[in-house]
Parts: structure tokens; sequence; C-alpha cells
């Protein structure tokens, strides 16, 4: 087994802010004129993927950058609240909504607000958000699964996701953070999103049965660590999820594998696996793994894909934006470069209430 590269960074190298700006300017060269931020410039886009590639702006100070990508995603909200799930040079290409999709808004918003604090922006934005949440929560079932999608004829799938659910459990505590910055007054809106949470946080903590009915996803690294993402378990209970990820996925001095019999170590699944290790209070172990993964790049820093560590090559050969914006945030988390550093490693809506109070 071969590494990707055998780069010698300084603590003082990586650990200033500096060494990301590239990063985020190949983003930038990835987005459009009209603030789409496909994964591959000219490529396709998710808004998942788009979020979190305007997050990763947003890190590196790129406010009016973000601010397009926000205006992008709001122009082609549909009238339920949702997204659809493809887009290509602004043009629909897969028709189907999934609920994960929309609720990530939240968290993107809610970034964007702890490092600019531009409320007014927030604010201006705040209805259609609320709407992205519900359109999520209306779909949620009797035991507090929400299912991933609804396809092109407005059908639910009959299929509920641990990753996608967990990654909802955190939006809706953005949600409820962003509530109470704003002081609205709606009062059921927010006793409606607290009671979808809870139900949602106790699916994800008591999960057999009520996930991948369908086929089991438990070979893929992020069934593993984004429960820990999710706000679901404490700091003790998230300790045992690291360790058995770190078990079956992580591959010593590369990172962690993104399907657990391939020989490939991909770099958001590590990066994303390092913010999880921080909230887990685990950050030696995240520091050391956040490192190995700055080698799988190339000559000026910028993330691929993965590495394919049987054949010793970067593969697939592609730099995807979201995949840069993973590690920015993962670096910021590690480093507190912004205001923004702790939204994956904290309980947001604790955060504000306590501020309030």
């Amino acid at each position: 087994m071969s590494l990707p590269k055998n780069k010698s960074f300084k603590n003082d190298e990586y650990s200033n802010i500096k060494f990301y700006q590239p990063i985020g300017l190949y983003i930038l060269d990835c987005q459009s004129p009209l603030g789409a931020i496909p994964s591959l410039k000219n490529g396709k886009l998710d808004p998942w993927d788009h979020i979190e590639s305007t997050m990763g702006l947003t890190t590196l100070g790129h406010y009016d950058a973000a601010k397009l990508g926000f205006n992008w995603l709001f122009n082609n909200q549909n009238s339920d609240g949702s997204w659809f799930s493809e887009f290509k040079n602004d043009q629909v290409i897969q028709a189907n909504k999934q609920t994960h999709f929309s609720c990530y808004v939240t968290v993107g918003l809610l970034h964007f607000f702890k490092i600019t604090k531009d409320i007014d922006f927030i604010r201006s934005n705040w209805q259609k958000a609320s709407k992205a949440i519900n359109f999520s929560i209306n779909l949620q079932n009797t035991n507090g699964t929400i299912p991933w999608c609804i396809n092109e004829d407005n059908i639910p799938d009959e299929d509920y996701l641990i990753t996608a659910s967990s990654s909802i459990l955190k939006s809706l505590e953005c949600a409820m953070a962003l509530f109470d910055i704003l002081e609205d007054k709606d009062k059921a809106k927010l006793e409606r999103w607290e009671f979808a949470y809870n139900k949602l946080r106790q699916a994800i903590r008591n999960p057999d049965g009520l996930f991948d009915l369908k086929i089991s996803r438990k070979r893929f690294s992020m069934d593993w660590y984004y429960p820990v993402i999710s706000g679901a378990f404490s700091t003790f209970e998230s300790k045992d999820f690291i360790k058995k990820t770190v078990n079956k996925f992580y591959i010593e001095g590369i990172g962690i594998k993104c399907v657990e019999e391939e020989p490939w170590v991909t770099v958001a699944e590590t990066n994303e696996f390092v913010m999880a290790a921080i909230k887990a209070d685990q950050l030696e172990l995240a520091k050391k793994i956040f490192c190995e993964s700055l080698n799988i790049s190339d000559s000026c820093n910028i993330p691929y894909m993965g590495w394919q560590y049987e054949e010793n090559i970067f593969w697939p050969d592609e730099k995807p934006s979201w995949t840069a914006a993973a590690l920015i945030l993962a670096a910021d988390a590690i480093y507190t470069f912004t205001n923004g550093s702790d939204v994956f490693i904290k309980n947001q809506t604790r955060i504000f209430l306590s501020n309030k109070q």
C-alpha cells in the first residue's frame, strides 16, 4: 500500500487560513454567474452539495459569492418548499425530491449568520427556509422516520436512511436556533419543529427495524459517523461510534473509506468523520486523520475525490467542489478560523437559548 503523496506539512502551515484560500478560489471557479455551484465546473449539481460548497465559501470570506449561492437556491425552490434532486445548467435533470436536501438550507444559513452576523439576509429568506423544513416534516411518520425522498409523482419512498435522517435532525436543530435568533413569534411552528425533532431523534437512537428496510447500508462509513454529527447522542455515546468507524473504515496514514469492502479512501467522508471525531471529544485523532487527508490533493492542495490504495491512483480523477468544502469545514472545526467553526460540533439551539437567558 502506498500513500497518495508524502507531503511534509508543518503545523503553522495548515493551521493558517491562508493555506486554504486556493481551495476556496477553486470552488469560486466552479460557481456559475447565477450562483449555482455544481460538483465540477459546468457539471451537475445537487442542492445538498451546493449548500456545502456555499458554506466553504462563507468560511473563507467569500460572502457575496455565498449570498449568490443561497439566492440561486431560493430562486429554484419548489412551491412546496422542496428542491428537485439534480440540476445541470439550471435545468432540472432529476425530478425526485430528497427530504434532507430541503432541510439542509438551515445549516447553511445558520453558518452564514454565525460568521457574518448578517441578520437581514437571514430574515429575508426565513419564510422560504421555514417552508423547506416543513416540506420534510410533513412527511414524518408516527414512529419518527422521514422517507428519504418523494418521487416524480409526489409519492413517498418506503425507505428511511440513517445518514439522511441524521442530516435532517441537525438541520432541525439549526432551524430552531434561527427561530430564536430571529425572534420568530410563531410558537405553533416551533412546537411542531420540536415535536418532529424529538421523534426523529428517538428513531435515530433506536434504529432497529426503522431504517434500511430495502437494503442495509452499514457498509457505508457515513451510516456510522453521521449519527454523531446529528447530535442524537451524548459525547460519551459518540465515542463508541467513532471507535467502530475507525475499526471498520480507517486506513492508517490515508483516511476513511467510503465503502467497507472497497480499497477507496474519500476526502469528503474522511473530513466529515473528522468533524464527528471532534464532536466526540477525539481532537487528536481528528487532527491526525485530517492531516493525512491533505495528501489526497494536487500541487495546489485542491483535494481529489479520493485515493484507490490498491492501484495507487487518485480516483476518480476529479476534484468536486463539495469535497473541497468538506475539507475547509473540517479545517475550521479543528483550528477555529471563524465563529462558524462549531456549527457541526455543538448543539446550536442550546448556544442561542443560553445567550438569550
